[in-house]
């Protein structure tokens, strides 16, 4: 059984675990297609949705539970950011349509689309170990 990470240090460990495995699968598995495009959309998906989870375990951290232990939505990160950093909240907006919408539904195989997605990511964990 997993363990719950509770110290700040192992939340953002895990979620920078995430997006390594998020890189290493685009590496592995997601192919070379033409010049610029990932080959294979299944992996694509999969990185994408591995990254935003990674997202999410640090903002898991950093918002309160709800009452009644209901189900953060991406409008409850919204919220939280938009009294605390404006910069980290277009980051999310911006992560959310790339990582989650546009990589891990939409399974969109431009390679620029997914780094810019993962570097949205990467700037979201780092607030998240500095605040």
């Amino acid at each position: 059984m997993n363990k719950l990470k509770t110290s700040g240090t192992e939340v953002i460990a895990e979620a920078k675990r995430y997006l390594a495995n998020a890189r290493d699968i685009l590496k592995n598995k997601a192919g070379n297609g033409v010049s610029g495009y990932y080959a294979d959309v299944k992996y694509v998906k999969m990185a994408c949705h591995t990254a935003w989870c990674g997202v999410l375990v640090a903002l898991d951290a950093k918002v309160p539970p709800l009452l009644g232990n209901k189900r953060k939505t991406v409008e409850t990160y919204k919220k939280y950011l938009a009294t605390r950093n404006r910069k980290v909240l277009n980051d999310l907006v911006a992560a959310y349509q790339h990582l989650h919408l546009w990589g891990g539904y939409d399974g969109v195989l431009y390679k620029k689309t997914v780094a810019d997605g993962f570097e949205l990511a990467e700037n979201i964990i780092e607030w998240c170990r500095k605040n």
